[in-house]
């Protein structure tokens, strides 16, 4: 069984929790998820099946969207609530929505990021967190991401007793990009302290909230034997490449790993993706000294 299946990851579970009880429903191990999303975070988890496991690098290269809200007057360890307060400055009047929308559009296009120190990302072949919580010092590497918009949903609401202003968000970014941090760094902008205070995922890998399937529902296909149907074949994460149907020939040279030319697919493309009897076999990349398209990932030879 191949193909990819947009998991709704409930709140209280981590994505690597999820994999594994698809791995219990589908009975085989070769399952990958596409994109951490943290325990206290619900949302789209794409979920890759068998071979489409080949594809989980390009399903993560689409870009997400996000819902959430961000507290301003507190930050934490983590940059969201499951952490410690180790900031705290109360607000002695909110700041306006026109204030708060010019900060945000700073924070749009290509910028560079650092990560939290709670995360998974590796330095020196330890994870952020192990650093942290053993309280070791360690720089943290900058990121490139990319932030198509960062807006408010709805207007903000400010709290006199406590001095915390809670902001309502939607944010589509690149991949790598720590929803937390931004808003931190949004904090940073306005000069107080902030938190990431909610969050949930709309969309990852070009899958929706609307498509998304809870884990007790494939429980239950897999029951009726209907496991399959909840199935989305693996194209779906290279829809955004040109695809080529190959002819009988072409297949042959293409299984044995061989090259094809321009004139042989009649195509100019950076990657194309190599089609034999509606499936996506691979994908090709064009070598620009070579002038020719060559492997970039073999997907299904058989």
């Amino acid at each position: 069984m191949d193909g990819i299946i947009p998991v709704y990851k409930e709140r209280g579970m981590t994505s690597t929790d999820c994999v594994f009880k698809c791995r219990k429903i589908f009975k085989m191990r070769r399952i990958g998820h596409s994109g951490t999303l943290d325990p206290n975070v619900d949302g789209v988890l794409p979920i890759c099946v068998g071979k489409a496991t080949k594809v989980v690098n390009y399903l993560m290269d689409s870009g997400k969207i996000y819902i959430g809200e961000i507290t301003l007057g507190f930050a934490t360890t983590t940059e969201d609530l499951d952490g410690e307060v180790v900031e705290e400055k109360q607000l002695s009047q909110p700041f306006t929505t026109e204030e708060i929308n010019d900060k945000m559009g700073e924070l749009t296009g290509d910028l560079i990021q650092i990560p939290p120190m709670y995360s998974a990302i590796k330095v020196k072949g330890r994870r952020l967190y192990d650093y942290a919580r053993a309280g070791d010092a360690v720089e943290r590497p900058k990121r490139n991401i990319h932030i198509d918009y960062f807006k408010q949903t709805k207007k903000p609401i400010f709290d006199h007793e406590k001095g915390y202003q809670k902001i309502f968000f939607e944010v589509g970014c690149g991949k790598g990009t720590y929803i937390r941090t931004l808003a931190v760094d949004l904090g940073k902008k306005l000069g107080v302290p902030a938190v990431m205070s909610d969050l949930s995922r709309l969309s990852s890998g070009g899958f929706t909230i609307g498509q998304a399937v809870k884990l007790e529902d494939l429980k239950k296909a897999a029951e009726n034997g209907v496991l399959d149907s909840k199935l989305y074949p693996t194209d779906y994460a290279l829809t955004k490449f040109f695809h080529v149907e190959l002819n009988e020939k072409q297949w042959l040279t293409v299984k044995n790993g061989g090259f094809l030319f321009p004139s042989e697919v009649g195509v100019e493309e950076n990657k194309i993706v190599l089609m034999f009897e509606d499936k996506a076999r691979c994908i090709y990349r064009y070598n620009e000294e070579k002038k020719r398209y060559q492997p970039e990932q073999m997907i299904d030879l058989n």
